[in-house]
């Protein structure tokens, strides 16, 4: 959740509600807390994977054939035709009952499909896309994304350039992970963006695996003494091909 000043700002600012001064300062908060970016970013997840879900479900053809038959009989009589209309509303109540459900049960798979880290590394990679978020030091050079990690996080995470190999760093910044603070390293490949989420090792409760969401492949793996997930819309083979190249620092 948001911090407790700011929850019904963030609302109204998704939902487009607050006036330009309102948003301006809303947008100025973002800047300086991750809670709220990360609560934002959250809530568009959402958003979008709503928008995307599918919204019905056909009716059964043993209930379309039933209905059929049904209207197919002759009325003998007017309360005939009332008990026809009223089997259809119900019917259709029940159909109504029954898409609501799936629609539900289609959304819980699809959250349960992925795992929670993996749901939290694809919302932080999507919020470090917007401008001016992707990196908090800008520079290739390992030297100087690696020290600027130092008193900002309780550990050490490893940096390396792979400029040779096709990877080069651009930088690096803090991001938030299930309410836990990381450090992102950022590697470019081609025209793609490579996030690459680094922790002490089981502070992001065991991980491992890997996956597509909302058309991001991220692959999760430890080594040594840290958790990594790295999250991009590169191939997943870029992924696996980066992870050698750390796991040999």
């Amino acid at each position: 959740m948001a911090c407790n000043e700011q929850v019904e700002r963030l609302h109204a600012y998704l939902d487009g509600e607050l006036d330009a001064v309102g948003a301006a300062e809303f947008e100025r908060h973002l800047q300086s807390c991750a809670e709220c970016r990360a609560s934002l970013g959250a809530e568009r997840a959402l958003q979008s994977a709503l928008a995307k879900a599918v919204l019905y479900e056909p009716a059964p053809a043993t209930l379309r054939r039933s209905l059929q038959s049904q209207f197919a009989k002759p009325s003998r009589a007017a309360g005939t035709t009332a008990a026809y209309w009223k089997w259809l509303a119900i019917a259709a109540m029940v159909l109504l009952a029954l898409s609501s459900g799936m629609l539900a049960l289609n959304f819980l798979r699809s959250r349960q499909a992925t795992p929670e880290f993996a749901v939290a590394a694809v919302d932080a990679h999507l919020r470090s896309l917007q401008q001016g978020h992707l990196e908090d030091v800008q520079s290739t050079d390992q030297h100087t994304v690696k020290p600027w990690f130092d008193g900002r996080v309780d550990f050490a995470p490893k940096v390396a350039d792979f400029s040779a190999e096709g990877f080069p760093l651009s930088g690096g910044r803090l991001d938030v992970l299930n309410g836990k603070t990381v450090g992102a390293l950022v590697y470019a490949r081609r025209k793609h963006i490579i996030n690459v989420f680094v922790a002490p090792k089981e502070s992001l409760a065991p991980i491992n695996g890997a996956g597509e969401r909302q058309g991001y492949h991220w692959l999760a793996w430890q080594s040594g003494a840290f958790d990594y997930i790295a999250v991009t819309d590169a191939s997943a083979a870029d992924l696996d091909v980066l992870r050698s190249l750390i796991d040999k620092e």
